[in-house]
């Protein structure tokens, strides 16, 4: 496909975009200059791959040339350089088509990932549990930060319930495709007989919510300080460090007693507030989305089934695209790069056929 006029297009876009924040009153509306600084970074690296693309696709075709000259020494050397040069132009290609699509304003947000024991009892919580220590051991392995915000666990050493941030570089991108229904089958160690069982866990995964994206009214909020309980220790359960924020306007409440402080607990919760105001807003916005990409994608809703971890057969299947990996043990050690990497793969052409760039 013929990229250039889409270039030349962007390319007069950033102009504009140039002058746009060149005016004395660019940071007097801070949503929208924030907004126009990532368009602008955004074009920019696409201009950076154009550009990369075109010297690398100059060289290639020298090379070629050279391949079929007299030099033998230089056609051998312009030989060995080929393999190096078609893949670089391969990937700069699909990097050049992935940022010529729509921008999703929230792809290299921070997110927020609660994760609930679903049907199953107590072998529900332990899953959970298992799925909270998959996250946290990707997260190490990717470079980011998870900092737990809000947390329920059961009696028997799982979660009923566990919220926590996962901050670093591409963070939603990656883990959005975590929300839905994980389906566990396995013999639990109080089975006696031997049977299998299956039970769930449903994981939402919700980008961090800035304060330019939802603007939280004090009279649209109910925030009470109330007495911790549960597991935390004495000092924890005699004080009043629980915080419940309500959003009057939608009944959505969020709890946090993690921390000692009334203040960390109220940041805490004011965070997880956003993102699930954020959630509901998106989730509005993707009904205009085609039928294809909610199939692809999901529609992110804890109803819907994407994953089953069988450990008799040591298999983990994820139902989106028909992925099935032998490697139950190390994914949820965390190895979960080859389902990520599928699925963004598998989203992105899908994405390309509707924007006719492939």
């Amino acid at each position: 496909m013929d990229f250039e006029p889409l270039i030349d297009k962007k390319k007069e876009r950033l102009e504009e975009l140039e002058a746009i924040m060149s005016a004395e009153d660019f940071y007097s509306d801070p949503k929208q200059a924030a907004e126009i600084s990532k368009e602008y970074n955004y074009i920019k690296k696409l201009l950076e791959d154009w550009d990369l693309f075109a010297n690398s696709r100059r060289q290639l075709k020298d090379n070629y040339e050279l391949v079929k000259g007299d030099d033998e020494e230089m056609a051998a050397l312009a030989q060995e350089e080929i393999a190096e040069l078609e893949s670089a132009c391969e990937k700069l290609e699909l990097n050049i088509q992935y940022l010529l699509l729509p921008q999703d304003k929230t792809e290299d947000r921070d997110a927020i990932v609660e994760i609930r024991a679903g049907t199953g009892g107590d072998e529900a919580s332990l899953f959970a549990g298992d799925l909270y220590r998959m996250y946290q051991r990707f997260s190490e392995l990717s470079g980011w930060k998870l900092e737990p915000l809000e947390s329920s666990p059961s009696e028997v050493g799982g979660f009923k319930e566990i919220t926590v941030k996962v901050s670093g570089e591409e963070v939603f991108n990656q883990l959005k495709y975590e929300s839905g229904v994980h389906r566990v089958q396995r013999v639990p160690e109080t089975e006696t007989q031997g049977r299998i069982h299956t039970s769930t866990a449903t994981v939402a995964v919700m980008p961090e919510a800035e304060a330019v994206d939802i603007d939280l009214r004090p009279d649209e909020l109910n925030i009470q300080a109330t007495r911790s309980g549960g597991p935390g220790g004495q000092h924890v359960n005699t004080t009043d460090s629980c915080i419940q924020v309500t959003h009057l306007p939608t009944g959505i409440m969020v709890r946090c007693q993690d921390g000692r402080s009334q203040t960390k607990n109220k940041e805490k919760a004011l965070t997880i507030l956003r993102s699930k105001l954020l959630e509901a807003k998106q989730r509005e916005e993707g009904e205009k989305y085609s039928e294809q990409r909610r199939n692809l994608i999901g529609s992110g809703g804890r109803e819907e089934k994407i994953r089953t971890y069988n450990f008799p057969q040591n298999r983990v299947t994820d139902h989106r695209i028909g992925l099935t990996l032998h490697n139950l043990e190390g994914v949820l050690d965390g190895q979960v790069e080859e389902l990520v990497e599928a699925l963004q793969s598998s989203e992105l052409a899908e994405r390309l056929q509707e924007a006719g760039l492939k």
